[in-house]
């Protein structure tokens, strides 16, 4: 099946799935239960996208198809803000810090991370992306730690309040959240989606990108600034997801045997938003809203995750 096709193809399941969740099971009151359910899909369409722009990129530049920009440790910071958040206010977190405020000061926390990491070790060409990814990777790990710790002394009850934020969900989206997060995302669309050409560039290595004609770092530096951005909204409006990036560029790496971004990038939002549909579901139609899409998504990626290493040792 040539490449058109497939395209064409996901294009129709997913148009047929946003139909199916759309309209399978409307109650009397459809007016409301339809509403909802389109800022939901909104939601999942906006985070898939997210992701898997920001997942194949970074794949793209590191060379590797097993990262993705979780090692840099965003979603640990994300967790972090949200535990000392709830270990200072405790029950009078939600009136001392609105969604708003929460939503802004994540994006924030989690840009500043990622700016002081560039700042520190893109400062001349001798920049080192494995440095990098390395020194992610270690504070990724010291903030999961500390924000264990703190959970562990704080109140069972403000635990649970704080439970809601360590997993992905999108059963309660913020609608005012969401046009502040599809503004942002769409500006760093525009930005990056010029520069398939350089990304093309950048598959080859830094040796070959450079005697081709490409400033390397400055796109290296403009991509990982545009992957902070993306991941750091995604995370703040829905929460952390690990695994989904790995198992969506893969299974695009799988349909679509090419290197060019322009396709990849559109085919893996595509399958994005299949694995989400497909996820959310499962979430209220199997386990009747008894789990979160971000343990099915983490459990069926987590699996696939192993497959890979697998397959690379056994290479």
């Amino acid at each position: 099946m040539s490449i058109k096709n497939k395209l064409i193809l996901l294009s129709l399941l997913c148009l047929g799935l946003l139909a199916f969740f759309l309209l399978f099971d409307l109650p009397t009151n459809w007016t409301y239960a339809f509403e909802k359910r389109s800022i939901k899909i909104a939601a999942m369409i906006m985070v898939a996208c997210c992701v898997a722009y920001s997942s194949v990129v970074f794949q793209t530049l590191t060379a590797n198809r097993i990262l993705t920009p979780s090692i840099m440790g965003f979603e640990s910071v994300y967790v972090l803000i949200q535990t000392v958040i709830v270990f200072l206010y405790g029950d009078k977190t939600f009136t001392a810090v609105n969604d708003k405020e929460n939503f802004f000061l994540s994006i924030l926390m989690m840009l500043g991370f990622a700016l002081l990491l560039f700042r520190f070790l893109f400062r001349k060409e001798k920049s080192n992306l494995y440095l990098l990814l390395l020194i992610g990777l270690v504070l990724g790990t010291l903030f999961r730690t500390l924000s264990s710790f703190l959970q562990l002394i704080i109140d069972p009850n403000e635990f649970l309040m704080l439970q809601g934020s360590m997993f992905a969900s999108f059963n309660s989206i913020n609608l005012e959240l969401f046009w502040y997060a599809l503004a942002i995302m769409l500006l760093c669309f525009v930005l990056g989606f010029r520069g398939f050409r350089n990304l093309d560039l950048v598959i080859l290595g830094r040796e070959n990108a450079i005697s081709l004609g490409l400033d390397y770092f400055k796109t290296v530096r403009l991509y990982l600034i545009l992957i902070s951005v993306l991941v750091a909204v995604s995370t703040a409006l829905v929460g952390p997801i690990t695994f989904f990036g790995i198992l969506v560029t893969n299974l695009t790496y799988e349909l679509f045997k090419t290197y060019k971004h322009a396709i990849l990038i559109p085919a893996c939002c595509l399958v994005s938003c299949l694995a989400l549909f497909c996820g959310q579901l499962v979430v209220e139609h199997v386990f009747n809203f008894n789990s979160t899409i971000s343990v099915i998504i983490n459990f069926v990626g987590g699996l696939y995750f192993m497959v890979l290493l697998l397959k690379v040792k056994k290479v």
